[in-house]
């Protein structure tokens, strides 16, 4: 009986040791300064998209869900020419920015991030349907460029340009997405360069803006 109490004792020590040593070793979250905001559609700086897509989105897409795990902030809008603007009555297409921002709290979500982006490269079999993806240096610990240009002379199609940053545990993604409805409109159809340029410019101009 001596022994049997002596063993639970030492087994309580270690296991009670051993709950403080994890509890030291447990990683916490890495949020880098930022924080939940309930309308992202009212933080996110997209002033870069503007001169190209003066009319305003009326009725944007926000959503907030606040857990304990994880916050997922998300905004859509409409981008589209003035409404006096002759093109728009051209075929000029209609384009579209979303931007994405989460909070990781319990799980750090820096081991997957890459392959998460990168698995972009392995969709699609027509040439069309490719992504192209770039690692971009400047933006939080890693980030990602992602495009795609579906564009034909005879249907016309779309271009995307999406930039994924992971800040600590914190992950964001933009994307810009312009649609032609034929290639008659491929004078007034912003490239992908042009793309990428207001991409990174608002990226650049949100991040510091969600802390």
């Amino acid at each position: 009986m001596l022994w049997a109490a002596v063993g639970a004792a030492v087994a309580s020590a270690l296991w009670g040791g051993g709950v403080v040593l994890f509890g030291k070793d447990s990683a916490k979250a890495d949020l880098r300064g930022y924080t939940v905001h309930k309308k992202l559609c009212d933080t996110a700086d997209l002033s870069a998209f503007k001169d190209e897509y003066p009319k305003p989105d009326e009725h944007p897409t926000s959503y907030l869900s606040d857990r304990a795990s994880l916050a997922q902030m998300y905004c859509s809008e409409s981008l589209d020419k003035d409404d006096d603007d002759d093109s728009s009555s051209s075929g000029y297409s209609y384009a579209y920015v979303s931007v994405q921002a989460d909070l990781h709290r319990r799980s750090d979500p820096g081991p997957e991030f890459a392959d998460q982006w990168k698995s972009f490269a392995d969709r699609g079999t027509e040439p069309t349907e490719k992504y192209d993806v770039t690692p971009m240096d400047g933006y939080g610990d890693e980030a990602y460029l992602i495009t795609q240009d579906s564009t034909t002379s005879a249907t016309g199609g779309s271009r995307e340009v999406t930039l994924a940053v992971r800040d600590g545990w914190m992950t964001y993604s933009l994307t810009w997405n312009g649609y032609a409805s034929t290639a008659e409109s491929e004078d007034n159809f912003p490239s992908l360069d042009k793309a990428t340029g207001w991409v990174e410019a608002a990226t650049k101009a949100t991040l510091p803006k969600l802390k």
